[in-house]
C-alpha cells in the first residue's frame, strides 16, 4: 500500500550522521531512464542535491534513455552491489512490463533489481479540452453511456499509464470510450488543446502549462489525495470508489545489494527527502511524497501488479 511519511527537520537531522557512517568511497550515479525535461528526470536531480549532504559523497545523475526506461535499469542491474550505482525507476516497469502480454524485457525486475524505497508520486488527473462539451465525472459517464465509443481519450501510447488509467475507468464506469495513442505526452496534450480529442488521464506536470492557458480543464484526480495546487478539485473514487492511480518512481539498486547497504539508502533517502526545498519542488511540480521501507515498496509492487494485470487482461491489451 502507498503510504505518505513525512519526515520532520529534526528526525531528518538524526538521519544523517547514521548514513555518513555507512563509508560511500567514492562519489554515486543514480541513473535515470528518461530524457531531460521530463518529470522522472526533475525528481532525478532533486534526489541526488538532497542526497549528496547526506551521505556525504557527490551524487551525480546518469540519463541512459530507451526501450521505456529498461536501458539504465539494465545497467543498474549490472552494477556492483556496494552502493555506488542506484536507480531511479518509474512503477510502469514493475507492474505493468512484466504482465503485458508480447513484452519482452532484458532483465528479470524481481531478481535483478534490489528495491530499496519508494520516493514519488505523480499525481494523475483527468483533464479535458475547453472544446468539450462536459466538465464533471457524472456528465463523462452519462454521456459515454448514451453513445458508446463517442466520446475519446488520449494517452502518450499504448501500454502506458496514461492507457491504462482510461481502461481501468472504463472497466470500472461500464463505459466504453475510444483510446487515441500518441507518440509521447506532448503530442496528446497538443491535440487536446486543437479539440481533436476530448479527454486524457494523465500525470498533471504534463497539463500544468495549458491548465494555467485555459486550453485544457481540470476535472477530478484519480489518486488517493488530491494535489495542494488543486485543493477543492474532487477524486474519480467519488463516484468510482475503486479508481486509484498512482504513477510511482522508487529507487532501487543492483541484485544482491547487501541488507545494511539497502538501510543506508533507506535512511539516506528519508533524509534527504525531508529537505523543505525539495518537498517544495515536488508539491510545484505535480508530486507527493511516498518515503517509505523497502518491505512497503516490494508490496505496493506486488499490489500494483495485480491490479494492471487485471486491467490489461479485460481491455485484451499487448505490447506494441
Amino acid at each position: 500500500m502507498l503510504r505518505r511519511t513525512f519526515v520532520g527537520s529534526a528526525a531528518a537531522a538524526g538521519l544523517v550522521a547514521p548514513a555518513r557512517a555507512q563509508g560511500l568511497k567514492q562519489e554515486v550515479r543514480i541513473f535515470c531512464g528518461f530524457p531531460p525535461g521530463g518529470t522522472a528526470d526533475l525528481l532525478c536531480r532533486l534526489l541526488a542535491d538532497a542526497a549528496t549532504p547526506v551521505v556525504g559523497q557527490k551524487v551525480i545523475v546518469e540519463t541512459k534513455t530507451g526501450a521505456s526506461g529498461f536501458i539504465a535499469n539494465e545497467t543498474v542491474a549490472r552494477a556492483a552491489p556496494d552502493g555506488h550505482t542506484i536507480l531511479l525507476a518509474a512503477m510502469a516497469a514493475f507492474c505493468v512490463a512484466p504482465v503485458m502480454p508480447g513484452q519482452k524485457l532484458p532483465i528479470d525486475v524481481d531478481k535483478d533489481l534490489t528495491p530499496i524505497a519508494n520516493v514519488a508520486g505523480v499525481y494523475n488527473m483527468l483533464v479535458v479540452s475547453k472544446h468539450a462539451s462536459f466538465r464533471t465525472v457524472p456528465e463523462i459517464i452519462e454521456l459515454a453511456k448514451k453513445d458508446p465509443g463517442k466520446l475519446t481519450y488520449a494517452s502518450a501510447g499504448n501500454g502506458t499509464s496514461q492507457h491504462l488509467a482510461g481502461e481501468l475507468f472504463k472497466k470500472l464506469a461500464g463505459v466504453n470510450l475510444l483510446h487515441i495513442p500518441y507518440r509521447g505526452g506532448a503530442p496528446a496534450v497538443q491535440d487536446m488543446v486543437s479539440g481533436n480529442v476530448q479527454m486524457m488521464f494523465g500525470n498533471m506536470p504534463e497539463f500544468l502549462g495549458q491548465i494555467g492557458g485555459r486550453n485544457l480543464i481540470p476535472v477530478a484526480f484519480g489518486g488517493p489525495r488530491p494535489s495542494p495546487l488543486f485543493k477543492e478539485l474532487p477524486l474519480i473514487s467519488q463516484w468510482l470508489p475503486d479508481f486509484r492511480v498512482v504513477n510511482w518512481f522508487a529507487v532501487f539498486g543492483p541484485a544482491g545489494m547487501p541488507a545494511e547497504m539497502v538501510q543506508f539508502w533507506n535512511r539516506s533517502l528519508r533524509a534527504a527527502v525531508a529537505n523543505e526545498t525539495f518537498q517544495k519542488r515536488m508539491v510545484e511540480n505535480g508530486m507527493e511524497n511516498l518515503i517509505g521501507s523497502s518491505d512497503e515498496l516490494k508490496a505496493t509492487i506486488a499490489a500494483d501488479r495485480a491490479k494492471w494485470a487485471d486491467v490489461i487482461k479485460a481491455a485484451g491489451m499487448r505490447a506494441d
